[in-house]
């Protein structure tokens, strides 16, 4: 299995899976760029797995299932375009090429939100990012964190694929919070320089959220000394740290 990030509006990430003729997508926002890449490379679009409802995420579904009538669609129940509804635990046999993966529910930015695991990859869509974690707009700040928890205790060499270019801007966060530590410089430097050429700045892997995303490491003291800075008081637990960085990244 090779994975591809395709670009998507202005900082979407549409994954492509895909071997040697067949192809399973993650949150195709837009048909285009998918129906080109599937062009380009002679791919059958075989799958598609949804993370949660948003429209930069499902938006090109309807026009890949007049191009490919027989896909699947993975996702949960509650979303309109699935044909085939998953829930947390499921096992999911893609076919020839792709290896077995593993739903995971993670609530937090939406009640609906699954995040996929297979072959050494996580598909987190608006879950986890790049130096950072998704905004609440349905779920609670403890979804989030246990959501979060859920996938920080994956493997370390985890390949995270999250659906957008957030990296840098979330460095800068992550920096504030917590200085410039030798591991967010190098981090910062080398997705700079990335992004200076034009390529993407993941899949990171979860080591590297580890080392440098503060909603992985919101139980540092440094963190927390800088939370009560902020706000004039300490947290008085883990979930009201994590509660408050989410609630100043807001306003970032």
């Amino acid at each position: 299995m090779q994975v591809t990030p395709v670009p998507a509006f202005d900082d979407n990430y549409i994954w492509v899976l895909h071997g040697a003729s067949r192809a399973v997508v993650v949150d195709p926002g837009d048909a285009a760029p998918v129906l080109a890449f599937l062009a380009a490379h002679q791919l059958t679009l075989a799958g598609v797995l949804i993370t949660h409802h948003h429209g930069d995420h499902t938006g090109g579904i309807t026009a890949l299932q007049a191009a490919f009538p027989a896909v699947v669609i993975y996702g949960a129940a509650t979303q309109a375009e699935v044909n085939q509804p998953v829930q947390d635990g499921d096992t999911l046999d893609l076919g020839a090429d792709f290896p077995p993966f593993t739903v995971l529910a993670t609530p937090g930015h939406t009640l609906d939100h699954l995040s996929y695991l297979g072959g050494g990859y996580l598909f987190c869509g608006d879950t986890l990012f790049g130096g950072g974690c998704g905004r609440l707009f349905e779920g609670t700040p403890a979804q989030m964190l246990a959501s979060l928890d859920r996938l920080a205790a994956l493997p370390e060499d985890t390949h995270v694929c999250p659906a957008h270019e957030y990296t840098l801007s979330n460095l800068r966060f992550a920096q504030r919070v917590e200085g410039d530590t030798p591991a967010l410089g190098i981090r910062l430097s080398v997705d700079t320089a990335r992004r200076a050429a034009g390529q993407p700045t993941v899949p990171s892997t979860l080591a590297i959220e580890h080392a440098t995303n503060p909603f992985l490491r919101v139980a540092e003291p440094a963190i927390w000394a800088q939370l009560a800075a902020e706000n004039g008081t300490m947290p008085a637990d883990r979930l009201a740290a994590f509660t408050a960085l989410r609630v100043w990244k807001n306003r970032f």
